[in-house]
């Protein structure tokens, strides 16, 4: 349904805490940390679930699901496909990426 990173990446966007988004959903922080901390795929009540998605939804993010085609329209994110076809967590359709590899910012000299 979600994942831990979708969660964290729909806060981003809309620029929301965790504190936020346990106010919209009607939860409270304790759960949306328990959430956010679990590996992947979110596991939980499923009105829980129903009621983060459904306050995300209302704030204008979309949750895309593996595989699933984007049906807003407006500016996004998502991992793309990679020559492998597999994520980092070794799902099909996302990006694989060596962390390491990222370059760092360029530090200012003073």
């Amino acid at each position: 349904m979600i994942t831990s990173h979708q969660m964290r990446a729909a806060r981003a966007l809309i620029g929301i805490d965790q504190k936020q988004l346990a106010d919209m959903a009607g939860l409270s922080l304790p759960t949306i940390q328990r959430m956010e901390a679990s590996a992947g795929q979110v596991r939980g009540v499923v009105d829980t679930l129903v009621k983060v998605v459904t306050a995300l939804e209302q704030a204008g993010i979309e949750i895309i699901g593996e595989n699933a085609p984007s049906t807003g329209i407006g500016r996004g994110v998502r991992f793309r496909e990679t020559v492998e076809g597999r994520t980092a967590s070794g799902a099909p359709g996302s990006i694989l990426y060596d962390r390491a590899s990222i370059p760092s910012p360029a530090k200012e000299e003073e």
